[in-house]
């Protein structure tokens, strides 16, 4: 990524959670037949594509009992003073009427990704932006029916939501002062609307930036590799917190909740790799989950991870 930046290469990469396998491609080497993206209207291919009949996914809700095992595992972490803010996913099975590649095509969002035999993800989330110099990060948390009355007011003044609101902000400040100067908060918890294809939600997110050195196109590998994994979907404190994960989930994670992004040769856009649908031995499942703080009330997490089961067509 350093060599490729500072020759001014276009290139995409794809980093797992886990940062264990990392792919890299020069942007006129991708294979449409492997990988397919569209992140902000930016595509490696053009036209009509995809399933000509309506989507259909039916789920089985994940077990109850056993969320709460890794519920309660986590809130005895917080408890002991090891973590204060964990992102605790899980993956539940679903069944689909068309092709991952059909979902890509059908799927409305911000980014999406398509890996040949692997996954498909459509992310409404920001991950960095890098442009005239400047680093951005947009951290999501705080997700609401917007159908509901008030609720704008209702996710701003929830104490649970603002506690790890501020918390990530925080993480994503520290994370972002590691690779760059003058790090500050250019919007503090705005609201934006998502459409999941059934229905509206409102999520509550900041920006925050920073200014980068003149040669930052020749350290993007390293700018990026710093603030992993992405502190929305982990926790903090972080190294404590991802050790916590991996125990509490009992599965890799892989490509969801990593990170897949595009530098054009001057700027960088990227997104964190959640709405997720990947294709495992025993069929698809749906990874989805959130963030949990000393505040959390078990029934509504699990109510959250279930909301989070969509895929947006319009």
């Amino acid at each position: 990524m350093n060599s490729l930046g500072g020759e001014g290469i276009p290139f995409v990469f794809l980093i797992d959670f886990e940062l264990e396998k990392p792919q890299i491609f020069r942007v006129d080497e991708v294979d449409t037949g492997s990988l397919l993206f569209d992140l902000n209207g930016v595509t490696n291919r053009k036209g009509p594509g995809g399933h000509r009949h309506g989507l259909e996914m039916r789920s089985r809700p994940q077990d109850r009992e056993e969320y709460l095992v890794k519920f309660t595992r986590v809130k005895e972490e917080i408890a002991h003073g090891n973590t204060y803010l964990l992102n605790l996913t899980c993956s539940t099975p679903v069944e689909l009427n068309c092709s991952l590649m059909d979902i890509y095509y059908l799927s409305r969002a911000r980014y999406r990704v398509w890996l040949k035999d692997q996954f498909v993800c459509f992310s409404p989330e920001i991950f960095v932006r890098i442009s005239d110099g400047k680093i951005r990060s947009f951290p999501m948390k705080g997700t609401i029916d917007a159908a509901i009355p008030g609720a704008k007011e209702l996710i701003l003044n929830d104490p649970k939501e603002t506690a790890e609101h501020y918390t990530i902000v925080d993480l994503i400040r520290n994370d972002l002062g590691c690779v760059s100067e003058r790090v500050r908060v250019e919007r503090f918890r705005y609201t934006e609307t998502i459409e999941t294809g059934r229905r509206s939600l409102l999520q509550v997110s900041s920006e925050i930036s920073g200014d980068l050195p003149g040669d930052y196109s020749s350290r993007i590998g390293d700018i990026v590799y710093a603030l992993l994994p992405a502190g929305s979907v982990s926790g903090a404190p972080k190294r404590r917190t991802t050790e916590i994960i991996a125990a509490a989930e009992g599965e890799k994670r892989g490509y969801y909740t990593g990170i897949f992004g595009l530098f054009d040769g001057s700027e960088l856009d990227s997104c964190v790799l959640i709405r997720y649908i990947e294709a495992t031995a025993n069929g698809y499942r749906y990874r989805s989950g959130g963030g949990i703080t000393s505040f959390s009330d078990p029934r509504s997490e699990y109510d959250e991870m279930t909301d989070k089961i969509y895929v947006p067509v319009i």
